[in-house]
C-alpha cells in the first residue's frame, strides 16, 4: 500500500531542499539560511499543525512518516522540526483562544523558527530544579535564567521559556531579539552538528504579561509532559530515519564490495548484520506507528507508548548505526559520511527528550501501575 499522495509531495519538496547539503552542513555547522526559511515558510517545519491556522494538518502517523524521511537526510534538520513542532504543540496545548490564533500562524507558515527552552546546568531530567524566575510586575514579566543545550535556538526567532511561576511554572514566549536575551552556541557538539544547540541567557527580559501561554502557572509536570511527549514522538521517528539511512548504505555496500572472491553480503557474519538493522528498523517502525495511532485516536495509552517508541527507536538506532560503521569499515569512517554522522547523531538521541534511563523508570512504573491494576481486579474477582 502505498503513501499518502500529498505526503509523497511533502517528500519531493524537501528532498529538492535538502539536495546534497548533509555532508557540507554537517562539516560547517550550520544549515543555510535559506533553506531554514523555505522549511518554514512551507510548513514543513510543523506539519501537524491544523489547517485552521495555517498548517499543512497532518495527523501523527503521516507526520512521523515526514519526519522520518527528513532524519534519514540530516538528523540536523530534522532536529529544527522537532523543536518547531514542540514550540506548537506547547502553544496549541497552554495556550489562550488569542494566543493560539496569533502564534500558531507564524510557527506553521510565517517563516518564523522556534526553540524551546528546558533544560538548565543543574536541571536537565529534573525539571523541577529549574531556576530561570518569570514573575510578574505590572503589566509585564521579568524572565531572568540561563537554558542550556538548547536546539535550534541559533535560528531562532522565538523561544518557549519554561520556567517558576509563582507557585508552580509557566512558559514564556521571549523574541530572540529582545533586550536582555543572549544565544551563544555550542561548540563542536558531537551530533547533530547543524541543529544550532546553544546556551541561551536571559538577564531580566522585559515582556508583555500576554506572552505567558494560558496567562498562569501550572503545574510542573504538565508542562514538562505537554511539550515532551511531542518531542519524544518526534525524535522517536526521526531515529526510524536514522535505521532506514543506515540500512540503504549497509545494504549498497554489502551488495557491491567484494572480499574473498564474493560479496560482503554472501558472508555470514555481515549478513548477520544486515539482519540486525532491518529488524531494528522493522520494530522502531511498528513502535512508532503503534505510538501514533494512539495519538491520533487521543488513546489514554499515548504517553506510555511515546515513551516506549522513543526507547526503543533511539536504542536501536545507536546500535544500528554502529553495526552500519562496521559494516562499512574505513568506508565509512569518514567524518560526515552518512552512517558516520547517524553514529554520532543517533548516541544523542539516547540522550535528549529523557534519557534512556528516564525512560526505563517511566516505562518501570507504568509496567508496575498496570501490574498493581491486575492485581486488584483478581482480586475483586475471587470477592
Amino acid at each position: 500500500m502505498g503513501e499518502p499522495a500529498g505526503l509523497a509531495e511533502l517528500r519531493e519538496s524537501a528532498d529538492a531542499l535538502i539536495g546534497q547539503g548533509p555532508d557540507s552542513w554537517d562539516r560547517d555547522g550550520v544549515i543555510p539560511d535559506e533553506v531554514v526559511r523555505e522549511f518554514a515558510t512551507r510548513g514543513l517545519l510543523c506539519a501537524q499543525v491544523a489547517s485552521r491556522y495555517g498548517g499543512l494538518g497532518l495527523s501523527s502517523a503521516d507526520n512521523g512518516e515526514f519526519t522520518a524521511f527528513v532524519g534519514s537526510r540530516c538528523s540536523s534538520l530534522r532536529s529544527l522540526m522537532t523543536s518547531q513542532g514542540m514550540a506548537a504543540w506547547t502553544v496549541q496545548r497552554l495556550a489562550d483562544r488569542e494566543q493560539r490564533a496569533e502564534l500558531l500562524p507564524r510557527l506553521a507558515r510565517g517563516g518564523e523558527v522556534a526553540a524551546v527552552a528546558f533544560s538548565e546546568s543543574g536541571a536537565g531530567s529534573d525539571l523541577a530544579a529549574m531556576t530561570t524566575r518569570i514573575e510578574p510586575d505590572g503589566d509585564s514579566v521579568v524572565v531572568t535564567g540561563e537554558k542550556v543545550w538548547i536546539t535550534a535556538a541559533c535560528y531562532a526567532d522565538l523561544v518557549v521559556v519554561f520556567g517558576r511561576h509563582g507557585s508552580g511554572s509557566a512558559a514564556v514566549v521571549v523574541p530572540t531579539s529582545a533586550p536582555g536575551v543572549t544565544v551563544e552556541r555550542v561548540p563542536e557538539p558531537l551530533g547533530c552538528v547543524a541543529a544550532g544547540h546553544a546556551v541561551v541567557r536571559l538577564d531580566g527580559v522585559r515582556l508583555d504579561a500576554g506572552s505567558v501561554l494560558g496567562g498562569g502557572e501550572f503545574p510542573t509536570s504538565l508542562l514538562v509532559t505537554t511539550a515532551l511527549s511531542y518531542g519524544r514522538m518526534s525524535v522517536a521517528w526521526g531515529c526510524v530515519g536514522i535505521l532506514r539511512a543506515c540500512l540503504a548504505e549497509v545494504t549498497a555496500h554489502a551488495r557491491e564490495r567484494e572480499q574473498f572472491g564474493s560479496p560482503l553480503a554472501d558472508h555470514q557474519l555481515v549478513a548477520r548484520h544486515i539482519a540486525g538493522l532491518w529488524t531494528a528498523e522493522q520494530t522502531a517502525t511498528r513502535m512508532c506507528a503503534h505510538a501514533s495511532a494512539c495519538w491520533d485516536a487521543r488513546s489514554p495509552d499515548a504517553v506510555s507508548a511515546t515513551v516506549l517508541a522513543k526507547y526503543v527507536s533511539s536504542r536501536n538506532a545507536a546500535e544500528g548505526a554502529a553495526s552500519a560503521v562496521q559494516v562499512l569499515a574505513s568506508a565509512g569512517a569518514r567524518h560526515s559520511h552518512p552512517v558516520a554522522r547517524a553514529y554520532r547523531d543517533a548516541k544523542l538521541m539516547e540522550i535528549i527528550e529523557g534519557s534512556s534511563e528516564i525512560c526505563e523508570l517511566i516505562l518501570a512504573r507504568h509496567a508496575l501501575g498496570a501490574a498493581g491494576g491486575a492485581v486488584a481486579d483478581r482480586k475483586e474477582g475471587h470477592r
